[in-house]
């Protein structure tokens, strides 16, 4: 039986009995430190970056065959003295770089390129122990969200297969009485497309993290999908096209043809074909492996002009800004590789290259994350 009401009992008061409704119920057991585990990817992201960077001056250096053994572990530990780096010096001079190449290294010389690998590899370490320390607190803590325990282990995972396809990579040029002086180009474009296989799992991870289950779960439904598609199409279009960057990159393409739009005054360069068997043409020909960079090149700039005149129409304003940034950025990336051909890929012009290729990626990435789940603004917002 209801109790009766005091006639002066302000209308809108409640007991402090009365229960509060409780809201979010989407993200009920999905919580889990979002933020926290959102900045600690941030950080690997940045790392990884830093990691694809000092690996393409170590290339541009020659210092990628410096260390001719994959220790782990106690590799952490660089000469320490004398004795030490003599030893390291002698490892050294037994493989085909240095009595091809490199005869007239002292010592000195030697230590300048070891410092580049040692700390390219250091890098790879200290991302690995940065990834098991932020995975098993936040495991620990009982703090990772409901359905990301199986993500978060899976970045890991393909952290522990980079460092064994590098070395992998640099056992191809570790080679004695072979004529081999440099890595094979196929292998470094592995290793460099797996660094950006990893980067792209990052940030779509980041992305997610950035915004609530519910909001995601609310944007799904808006989502574009004609601009979905085209945009899944640009971005496996730019890995292929990275992929090939690797392998100019791996057989030093970019200077061997300087002259543009043309190559040696020809539109197709001459000796295309010139090794054999046939096939090795396509990894290990200058001429070849550049003109197919510069076609894919162009294909690439051509889609992205159709993929951002569509994201133009989207009708979600962040969206439409996500795809004009992408587009900007890829068509700066397209003058700088021209530029890059022209000068001769000087290392200061190549890196920024390679840095940019990044930027594009992500952006790519983006823009793509924004067509599956726009953010939805009010009349009165936009």
């Amino acid at each position: 039986m209801s109790q009766k009401r005091n006639i002066f009992e302000e209308v809108g008061e409640q007991k402090a009995s009365t229960p509060t409704p409780q809201g979010g119920m989407i993200d009920q057991g999905r919580g889990g430190a979002r933020r926290g585990i959102r900045a600690w990817l941030m950080v690997l992201f940045a790392m990884v970056v830093v990691m694809v960077v000092v690996g393409g001056l170590t290339r541009l250096t020659d210092s990628g065959l410096s260390i001719t053994e994959w220790r782990p572990v106690t590799g952490a530990i660089p000469p320490l003295s004398e004795a030490d780096w003599q030893a390291e010096f002698d490892k050294y001079k037994q493989i085909d770089q240095w009595a091809i190449d490199n005869q007239w290294m002292e010592l000195a010389d030697f230590k300048e390129i070891y410092w580049w690998e040692w700390g390219h590899r250091q890098i790879g370490r200290v991302i690995g122990l940065v990834w098991a320390l932020g995975f098993f607190g936040f495991l620990l803590a009982r703090q990772i969200p409901t359905g990301w325990t199986g993500r978060l282990l899976f970045i890991g995972g393909l952290g522990g297969l980079q460092g064994a396809v590098g070395w992998w990579m640099v056992a191809s040029g570790v080679t004695s009485g072979e004529g081999v002086t440099t890595v094979a180009s196929y292998r470094l474009a592995t290793h460099l497309g797996l660094a950006f296989l990893i980067l792209g799992y990052i940030a779509w991870f980041i992305m997610l993290l950035s915004r609530p289950e519910r909001d995601l779960m609310q944007a799904r439904r808006q989502k574009e999908a004609k601009l979905w598609g085209l945009s899944t199409g640009l971005l496996h279009l730019a890995g292929v096209q990275i992929l090939l960057g690797a392998l100019v990159a791996g057989i030093d393409a970019g200077r061997s043809f300087t002259d543009w739009p043309l190559m040696m005054g020809q539109f197709f360069p001459p000796e295309a074909f010139s090794i054999s068997p046939l096939w090795k043409n396509f990894f290990e020909n200058p001429g070849l492996v550049q003109f197919i960079h510069r076609m894919v090149g162009y294909l690439l700039f051509a889609f992205a002009i159709v993929v951002f005149l569509r994201g133009r129409k989207s009708a979600h304003g962040a969206t439409r800004a996500a795809f004009a940034a992408a587009f900007i950025a890829l068509s700066a990336q397209v003058v700088l590789g021209i530029y890059t051909v022209v000068t001769a890929a000087p290392w200061n012009v190549a890196i920024v290259h390679q840095v940019f290729a990044i930027l594009v990626f992500t952006l790519i990435l983006r823009a793509r994350f924004l067509s599956g789940y726009p953010i939805v603004t009010s009349i009165r917002g936009a």
